[in-house]
């Protein structure tokens, strides 16, 4: 009696699209990148004795390229994950008191990469932020409110939400694409300038629908960190989107963007951390992406919704 012939398993061919795949090796990337320069693991352990500095500057040099490599692979899978998506949706840039230059010009390279464009950089100035500056800072933002007319800002709002809402005014816009500067878009924008409060662009560039926030050199100090969540908040409520990046420092534990992220404000606002490296200026566009399309979250290497935003 002849034996049974043997059938091989059936197959499986799960179908996995070109972003989602590229997305997710940049994820491992950024893990990579990230473990290696913390010194994670089993690696941590080298270069302590001194007959082990060879193999200590041989981690480092590991390091580096592993650091370096995520990033060449981010730049040059950019394009393809954006497919184009921001197009005819511009971003408005909100640069914080020692926001790095090359970190804002890095996130605007990506924004136009993206299809999009930066209709301008909008420089907060330290004043906004002082607490000793609070009673000029609720002086105008009431005046504004009032001379704005009702339903444009709420005037009942709290002194730093209600300078957010009107942040919103002067940069942002509700709708899916740029809407032309207003009347009271000129008010705001002259009057926070002549405060010494915000550095306006040309007094005729288009709202955005999206807001990206490049965190600047503040500690999380209890009343920096109550102004910013209330100035974020306002924002958002007054925008299509809000994105806050933040660098890898400041995602960790006592830095500014750590502790806004256990703030009510970050229901309201994606996060992005690693923003000085070219994976985080990628993930920050896609945060936007994702921001606009109407899902947030908090991302990079110490994001608690991944290394970066899926779909």
């Amino acid at each position: 009696m002849g034996r049974p012939a043997l059938r091989d398993p059936p197959r499986t061919s799960p179908v996995i699209t070109y972003r989602h795949h590229v997305v997710s090796l940049v994820a491992v990337f950024l893990a990579l990148a990230v473990g290696v320069v913390l010194g994670g693991g089993p690696l941590s352990e080298l270069g302590r004795a001194d007959d082990q500095q060879a193999p200590a500057r041989a981690v480092t040099q590991q390091a580096r390229l592993a650091a370096g490599y995520g990033d060449t692979f981010a730049a040059a899978a950019a394009e393809q994950l954006y497919d184009g998506r921001l197009a005819d949706r511009p971003v408005a840039v909100l640069a914080m008191p020692g926001a790095d230059d090359s970190t804002v010009a890095g996130l605007t390279e990506q924004v136009e990469l993206a299809g999009g464009s930066v209709t301008g950089r909008y420089d907060v100035q330290p004043a906004l932020l002082a607490a000793s500056e609070k009673a000029l800072v609720d002086t105008l933002g009431s005046q504004l409110a009032d001379d704005l007319g009702a339903g444009v800002v709420d005037a009942g709002a709290a002194t730093y939400a209600r300078m957010g809402q009107l942040l919103g005014v002067a940069l942002a816009t509700t709708g899916e694409q740029a809407s032309p500067a207003t009347e009271e878009t000129r008010t705001v924008r002259q009057s926070l300038a002549g405060a010494e409060l915000v550095v306006s662009p040309d007094g005729e560039a288009p709202r955005a629908p999206a807001v990206l926030v490049v965190l600047g050199e503040d500690g999380p100090t209890p009343e920096v960190l109550a102004v910013l969540d209330g100035l974020l908040s306002g924002t958002a409520e007054t925008s299509g989107g809000v994105v806050v990046a933040g660098t890898t420092d400041q995602a960790r534990s006592g830095g500014i963007l750590a502790a806004l992220r256990r703030e009510p404000v970050a229901d309201m606002v994606s996060t992005v951390d690693g923003t000085e490296s070219t994976l985080g200026q990628v993930t920050a566009v896609l945060a936007l992406l994702r921001r606009l399309g109407g899902e947030g979250g908090a991302f990079g290497a110490s994001g608690a919704d991944g290394a970066v935003p899926l779909g």
